[in-house]
């Protein structure tokens, strides 16, 4: 299965646990990232303006997904030093429908690492859904890893979150649920390898 057969039937299935906690978390194989020795990481893309768009949930859950990101990676050893890295960290959002179904929006998720912003479910299939009862909309983050050399893909979680409220974005309920959601997304990730193992110099 390619990549972005597995990016979306990772968020498909993801979505649809998601209905029976609110937050789930989708992790891949960690074999490939294990096995590369990692102890350096950089963003693969710059963070989205701070002033803009601010009621977009998109823009508002960027500097809280970076910050967790770093913070639970930075906890597991390893080091946010662009000019070392041996791996790229990156991620994509995209909206959907629990209960297994997803917009149309959330199939146009690409293989190659990006931050999407304004990605906003068609608001018919929205109400449909309502009027079919107990279908919720959620917000679906792909978060990837990709080796710096190869540029390939090391590492992938899917994380799925229940909006509770599709028309009012609470900075409080969004700051706590992402904090959770990293945390449990990046819990099988193993820890960084000693500065004696990793190779950052064959990273360049």
């Amino acid at each position: 299965m390619g990549t972005f057969s597995r990016i979306c039937a990772s968020i498909a299935l993801a979505s649809v646990i998601a209905a029976c906690s609110g937050i789930e978390t989708t992790p891949g194989p960690v074999d490939t990232f294990a096995a590369g020795n990692y102890q350096y990481y950089k963003w693969r893309s710059d963070p989205l303006p701070a002033n803009s768009r601010s009621s977009d949930p998109v823009y508002q859950a960027d500097p809280i997904l970076r910050r967790e990101l770093n913070r639970q990676l930075q906890a597991k050893g390893y080091v946010l030093n662009p000019e070392l890295a041996q791996f790229s960290v990156d991620y994509i959002q995209a909206p959907g429908l629990a209960m297994g179904e997803k917009s149309e929006q959330a199939s146009n998720l690409t293989p190659y690492p990006t931050v999407l912003p304004n990605r906003q479910v068609n608001q018919a299939v929205v109400d449909n859904a309502e009027a079919l009862g107990g279908v919720k909309e959620t917000q679906n983050v792909s978060i990837q890893f990709n080796d710096v050399r190869s540029k390939s893909e090391v590492w992938q979680v899917v994380i799925s979150r229940i909006v509770e409220n599709v028309n009012r974005t609470d900075p409080k309920e969004l700051k706590d649920s992402l904090q959770k959601a990293v945390s449990q997304a990046l819990e099988s990730l193993p820890p960084a390898a000693s500065a004696g193992a990793a190779q950052p110099d064959d990273a360049a």
